[in-house]
Parts: structure tokens; C-alpha cells; sequence
């Protein structure tokens, strides 16, 4: 593909725009508790203050469904624009945030803490997945520029011990398998306002590594040899994967594996709107947070159906029609 786009960046960035503000509102209009979009509208105009006017609307909205769709949003934003970065690094169209174990490792994690009864989920889901990147990032290390096979490999194992764990764990948990299954599932059932700040670091630690090493990502993803311009591409490397996978393991191990996301919205923009990852970053986060929302939304609406479960279900084919129609 050239680097021209089809479509103006403005253009883009409009789509996102609307697409995200449909979806938020649809997450805080939805829900098991009636309410019309006029007090809806009126709520959001009157801020905080419509908590002493309407206490139990207001609380609903403020302190219920908008946490839940600010943690959709950050989410999905950033397990799209690691999606972006890891495509880039490893030169794989098909790579995801979950390419180098980190999933395997945080449900691994969170499987033993089932298992063990224990409450802190969130904590052993999250030392899994540190886990398993620190072992990603000790055994695929290599000197050569253009080598990226051995983190691939070393992904592949880890991901595979992590996997046979979390399945031992499995097949002797008893009536503690249920437990595990549907967390694996992911699901924002539980978000609140005490998940906003957590993910708030995990959406800072994307930005800042898209933004401070876009053209470095621009080099390695044309497959191009950057150190005539005098730029250290395995230090680069090591340090995009290993930031977007400790944003990845922080959305992971609040909310389980949430599939496809990370996959399908990178590739839609890359097609649409050209492969620059100045825009292409901005894109794939803001396209990735109206997914997840909408996902989470319908979801809601589905009897609180895992979802993970939706984004295999929509994403598989969406990905699947752009896989075809690039052909």
C-alpha cells in the first residue's frame, strides 16, 4: 500500500468523532434502569450539580454508566493503538496486543487466584502478565536490527507454558471452573470511577510511545534499516513492546481478554486512511474506544453477556470482509 490515504485525515477524524460520541451516549442511555434522552441531555448540561436536583438519575449517570463508558472507552483505545504499535514493530499485519503472551500470562494469573480463593484477581492477573513479558523480553532479545524472530518465538512459548497453566488450573478447579471461564471472557460489568485512574496510565503510556517514536514506527514498519539515520532499532523495539504490553496487561487484568479489537480496528484505518502512524495511532484509538463502548453497550443490553464474547463475534467477520476485499 502507498502512503497516500483514500480519504482526507479530517475526514477520518470526524467519523471517529461521531462514532464515539454515538456510542458513548448509547452506553449511558441503555442500561436496566429507564430514562428518556431529555433527561439524559439535561443531566450532562446541569454536571454534577443535577445530583442534588435529581439524586437518583444523577447518580446513576454520573457514578455508574458514565465510569463504565469512560473504561470502555480508554480500553478499547488502548488495545487499538497497541494493536497499531505492535503491527508496526513486529511487522505483522496480523499481530495483536496479545501476540507476546501477555493475555496467557494475565490469565494465568487471574486462574491461579480463582483457584486459590483469593480476592486480589486484578493483582495476580497483572503479575502474570509482568511475568510473562519480563520472560518475553529476556529470551527474545537480539542484536541485530532486523531480527525480531526470537521475541516472536519467545511470545509463542511463553503464551503456550501460560496457556497449559491457566488449562491445568482449569481442569482441577471444580466448581471454581465457572469462575474462571467467564472472567476469561472479559466483561465491564464491574468498572467503576476506581478503575478511571489505572487506565488512564495505561492510555498515557500509548500516547507517549506512539507519539514519541511515530516515525521510528513509520521505519520499521516499511521494513527499512533506520540505523543509517542513526537510530537504535533494538533498544526502540524493546522499549514499544515492552510499553504497550504493560498498557495491554493493565486493561487485561481489570477486565480479561477482550478479543479482535487490537486486530480489526488498525487494520480498517490502515486500508482507509493510509498507513502514517501519525494519524494512524489517533485513528485506531479513538475507532477502538466506539468499538468497545458499542460492544459493551450491547452487551449490557444482552443480559450482561461477556464482552469478549462480542468482539470475537463481530470482529472475526468484519476482519475477515477486510481480509477479503483486500485480496
Amino acid at each position: 500500500m502507498t502512503g497516500s490515504t483514500r480519504f482526507p485525515a479530517f475526514f477520518g477524524y470526524t467519523i471517529c468523532l461521531l462514532l464515539l460520541t454515538g456510542a458513548a451516549l448509547s452506553g449511558l442511555y441503555f442500561g436496566d434502569i429507564s430514562i428518556t434522552w431529555s433527561e439524559l441531555f439535561r443531566i450532562l448540561s446541569e454536571g454534577i450539580s443535577s445530583l442534588t436536583d435529581e439524586p437518583i438519575m444523577a447518580s446513576l449517570i454520573w457514578r455508574i454508566r458514565l465510569p463504565r463508558v469512560l473504561a470502555a472507552a480508554m480500553s478499547g483505545a488502548v488495545l487499538a493503538s497497541c494493536g497499531v504499535i505492535f503491527q508496526a514493530v513486529l511487522r505483522n499485519p496480523l499481530s495483536e496486543p496479545y501476540t507476546l503472551g501477555v493475555a496467557s500470562g494475565a490469565s494465568f494469573g487471574a486462574a491461579l487466584a480463582i483457584f486459590f480463593r483469593s480476592r486480589w484477581i486484578t493483582l495476580y492477573a497483572f503479575l502474570g502478565s509482568a511475568i510473562a513479558l519480563a520472560a518475553v523480553m529476556a529470551l527474545g532479545e537480539r542484536d541485530s536490527d532486523d531480527d525480531i524472530s526470537g521475541v516472536i518465538l519467545a511470545g509463542v512459548i511463553v503464551g503456550s507454558i501460560m496457556s497449559s497453566g491457566q488449562t491445568l488450573l482449569r481442569a482441577i478447579a471444580g466448581e471454581r471452573l465457572s469462575a474462571m471461564v467467564m472472567w476469561l471472557m472479559g466483561s465491564f460489568a464491574a468498572a467503576g470511577q476506581f478503575d478511571l485512574p489505572i487506565l488512564g496510565v495505561a492510555f498515557l503510556i500509548t500516547v507517549i510511545a506512539g507519539i514519541s517514536f511515530v516515525n521510528e514506527l513509520d521505519i520499521m514498519s516499511s521494513g527499512d534499516d533506520g540505523s543509517h539515520l542513526g537510530i537504535d532499532i533494538v533498544r526502540v523495539r524493546m522499549v514499544l513492546l515492552a510499553g504497550a504490553s504493560l498498557a495491554v496487561s493493565i486493561v487485561v487484568s481489570r477486565f480479561g481478554v477482550i478479543g479482535f479489537v487490537g486486530l480489526v480496528a488498525p487494520h480498517f484505518f490502515r486500508i482507509v486512511f493510509g498507513p502514517a502512524h501519525g494519524r494512524l495511532l489517533m485513528m485506531s484509538s479513538m475507532g477502538g474506544a466506539a468499538l468497545l463502548v458499542a460492544a459493551d453497550t450491547l452487551a449490557k443490553g444482552l443480559n450482561e453477556l461477556p464482552v469478549g464474547v462480542l468482539t470475537v463475534l463481530i470482529g472475526g467477520p468484519v476482519f475477515c470482509l477486510i481480509l477479503w476485499r483486500k485480496r
